[in-house]
């Protein structure tokens, strides 16, 4: 527990450039103290106190704004910034050195039974106010841009940007995004997509244009 909490202490510090040393980061961020709360929980859910888990959790919620249900497995290194208004489901399941923004949700779409929500891979950051719904997978290295609603696997070293989500591949290079801590400027599908029907606008209009001047040209002639 206590190597878990250097960890998370030092992504903390490495991520946050607001963060001035460790010691503040462990006394007053409420992600920290979320993570730690998920610890107890968590071990309690799998002892099967579940009634005390389901008490730590939301004792933990009352005082962070992060809900975590008990039975969520979360990796090392997790980075929540600001935290207010993070939901993560029962069945939820989080790789290593994930980051989480304000109002993320990782949830389900309340059809399913068994596994019912998501299972984020190692690297993976996902942008505030982003929702990812459904048991299935988003790949190591992705990108889930803010606000975006995924309801779809997401491959490794992709992005997933608007609502619903459409996955981009980042010129086939997995990026470290988590240290780069940069889910604004991401690629847009839909804009690329309206670009490419601009250009074959314009190639055509240019080609009408041509035909155009050769048939005034021949009447001329």
């Amino acid at each position: 527990m206590f190597r878990n909490l250097r960890d998370t202490l030092n992504a903390y510090k490495a991520r946050d450039p607001a963060a001035r040393s460790k010691l503040e980061i462990f006394i007053l961020y409420p992600g920290v103290h979320a993570t730690i709360n998920h610890w107890t929980a968590h071990w309690l859910w799998r002892r099967k106190l579940r009634f005390l888990a389901r008490i730590v959790s939301q004792w933990s919620r009352f005082w962070t704004g992060v809900e975590i249900h008990p039975g969520a497995k979360i990796g090392r290194r997790l980075v929540i910034d600001h935290g207010m208004g993070i939901v993560i489901g029962e069945t939820a399941e989080l790789g290593d050195d994930v980051l989480l923004y304000q109002g993320v949700t990782l949830g389900g779409t309340g059809k399913d039974q068994g596994k019912r929500h998501p299972t984020i891979g190692n690297n993976v950051l996902v942008g505030s106010g982003a929702k990812i719904l459904g048991p299935f997978t988003v790949g190591d290295g992705a990108r889930i841009a803010a606000n975006a609603v995924v309801l779809k696997e997401v491959p490794a070293g992709s992005t997933a940007v608007g609502v619903p989500a459409r996955v981009v591949r980042v010129d086939g290079v997995q990026s470290d995004f988590v240290k780069t801590v940069d889910h604004i400027d991401v690629p847009d599908p839909l804009e690329a997509q309206l670009q490419a029907l601009r250009a074959q606008l314009d190639q055509i209009e240019s080609q009408c244009k041509n035909r155009a001047c050769v048939k005034a040209e021949t009447k001329e002639d």
